[in-house]
């Protein structure tokens, strides 16, 4: 597999590299020179498939010979084993595909547990590694367990304190070990800013053997395509005919996973990026003008995020296919729709969490009667227990992942947004 930075198309490397580096130079994005293609036949018996041959079998067309493919099969197995997706209907033509299955209750499971396998695999010299990420809610929870006790991987979460929900920090901040948590006095994008400064670092990097876990490193990426292959597989053929997907967008990491689901071959009609307040791609979409605002917090946190990353990812996507950026269905939701939509969901049988209620929204005014909706479920709604209760009145039971870790103290460092004192912090380590 050979991939290319974004930023410098000159930069080209294999699929251990990218990895590997998480980043290019100019902290550039690496991208696929080539999208596999699959034919309608091909697609047939790959959705006849259990859910992890058909991910290995998906994976493979990507990742090539690099990886022996009963290694990556294994891999597969390994990181998808205990999340399987699931379909529940909300309406007679809208379903909530439920991706919160997993050991850290949030879809972000995928990508990291995989990501975890194949850095494992890779590292037949056992070198010493520092994973680098910041988190807006999910992603350090699924990343913190994925590499939990794993040997030479070293993981420092920044995280923006007191602007994650009570048991999302809860999953991650108790863990200790070779997991290291930093509570940042400042929004997502400044924590994200601070992980950039890092790889911008080029000293730093080679000292403490730097990558990133975020949903920028493109095994994280390929590894959320899958999901998208299951889905289809688990509704029918006429579902299959005219689908629309609403995702829930921070960092626009499954958005892009679905996009290249569809670039590979998979008919999706369309789809419709959700964001909540922190609307900076609709207000692009909508002016043609990229203009981040300051982040705000929301309900639904893990989507305040005013600079998503993987956003020129997106763009070339749409280039490369010659498809019209116009066609992306899109829009924002506020927090009190976001509670009247939380409430109605209650009233149609469905508990949900004020993501997935974003999506739901602009799925609901936009799907047709011949159309079938799908809105991504991307974390459990007891992870937003406090929010959720107070909204709908009703009492939200723990599942025993997070009841174990409820009265666990929390282990996090406590840092302001300055690059200098995170990188003392590291290379203390």
């Amino acid at each position: 597999m050979k991939l290319y930075n974004l930023k410098d198309h000159q930069e080209q490397v294999n699929f251990a590299q990218a990895i590997k580096l998480g980043l290019g130079n100019k902290q550039g994005l690496f991208f696929p020179n080539q999208i596999p293609k699959i034919s309608s036949k091909t697609l047939l018996k790959i959705l006849d498939m259990n859910f992890i041959e058909r991910s290995s079998k998906i994976l493979s067309m990507f990742i090539g010979d690099e990886i022996q493919e009963q290694k990556l099969y294994q891999s597969v197995k390994n990181a998808f084993s205990c999340s399987i997706p699931k379909i529940v209907y909300v309406e007679e033509n809208i379903a909530c595909f439920e991706l919160f299955h997993g050991p850290t209750l949030a879809f972000k499971d995928f990508g990291a547990r995989f990501m975890a396998q194949i850095l494992s695999y890779l590292n037949h010299q056992n070198e010493v590694m520092t994973i680098l990420t910041a988190t807006s809610g999910d992603t350090g929870a699924a990343v913190a367990h994925a590499f939990y006790k794993m040997k030479n991987v070293r993981v420092i979460i920044l995280y923006p304190q007191g602007k994650i929900s009570e048991y999302q920090e809860k999953l991650f901040c108790t863990l200790g070990k070779n997991i290291t948590t930093i509570a940042v006095n400042g929004s997502f994008d400044e924590c994200q800013k601070l992980v950039k400064q890092a790889f911008n670092d080029q000293e730093l990097k080679i000292e403490i053997g730097l990558n990133s876990a975020n949903s920028i490193n493109i095994s994280r990426l390929l590894a959320q395509i899958c999901y998208y292959f299951e889905a289809f597989s688990l509704i029918s053929t006429q579902q299959q005919k005219k689908i629309i997907i609403a995702v829930p967008c921070g960092n626009f990491g499954n958005l892009t996973a679905g996009l290249l689901a569809k670039s590979i071959g998979l008919p999706i009609e369309s789809f419709i990026a959700a964001t909540n307040a922190n609307d900076t791609v609709p207000r692009f979409l909508e002016t043609g003008q990229w203009s981040p605002n300051n982040t705000i917090s929301t309900l639904s946190n893990a989507m305040d995020i005013s600079q998503p990353n993987n956003w020129p990812r997106v763009e070339e996507l749409f280039k490369i296919n010659n498809w019209n950026l116009k066609d992306l269905g899109f829009g924002r939701v506020s927090d009190n729709e976001t509670i009247k939509t939380l409430k109605k969901l209650d009233h149609l049988g469905y508990i949900s969490e004020p993501h997935a209620a974003v999506a739901y929204r602009l799925l609901k005014k936009s799907v047709q009667k011949d159309e079938f909706g799908l809105f991504l479920g991307t974390a459990h709604p007891a992870k937003f227990k406090q929010s959720v209760e107070n909204i709908l009145k009703k009492i939200i039971i723990l599942p025993k992942t997070l009841e174990e870790r409820n009265h666990l103290p929390l282990l996090s460092h406590k840092m302001k947004p300055d690059f200098n004192k995170l990188r003392q912090f590291l290379l203390k380590k």
